[in-house]
């Protein structure tokens, strides 16, 4: 299995406002009160920004980014980041964690799918998977290795 590129940023992303924030082990100040425009987090990234737009639209819709205009505006995570998990940075960008397409309501791509024994098989190893992926949070990942 592997990541789609958006889903990667996001991941970059969302690192990158963490790192920001200054919030890691050694540093416990409340990450949600730094600030971080689009335009900085492109840069920080080396993104493209219309990538970083899009990317923070999905992440604001799915509530892990809190957005404010105006003078000193911007962008922040909008939870700690010790509570936002991998997981809830790739279902924002990729909907449901599912290896299979098949089990989403409305897809009937697979030959199979009439006779199909493994199918009802699948919603468990989805679960693994992100159970998996819900135990990385983005404090981990900012962390120096």
């Amino acid at each position: 299995m592997r990541l789609s590129s958006m889903a990667d940023y996001a991941v970059v992303i969302m690192s990158a406002a963490t790192r920001h924030s200054g919030t890691c082990a050694h540093h416990p100040q409340d990450s949600r009160l730094s600030r971080i425009s689009a335009a900085q987090l492109a840069e920080d990234t080396g993104l493209p920004a219309p990538t970083v737009q899009k990317l923070v639209s999905k992440l604001t819709a799915a509530g892990l980014l809190q957005s404010t205009r105006g003078v000193g505006g911007g962008l922040k995570l909008a939870r700690a980041p010790e509570t936002i998990s991998i997981a809830d940075i790739v279902e924002a960008v990729e909907g449901p964690i599912a290896l299979t397409a098949c089990l989403e309501q409305g897809k009937h791509e697979c030959t199979l799918e009439g006779g199909c024994s493994v199918r009802p098989h699948w919603p468990q190893v989805n679960a693994a998977l992100r159970g998996a992926l819900a135990q990385v949070v983005l404090t981990q990942l900012v962390e120096e290795v």
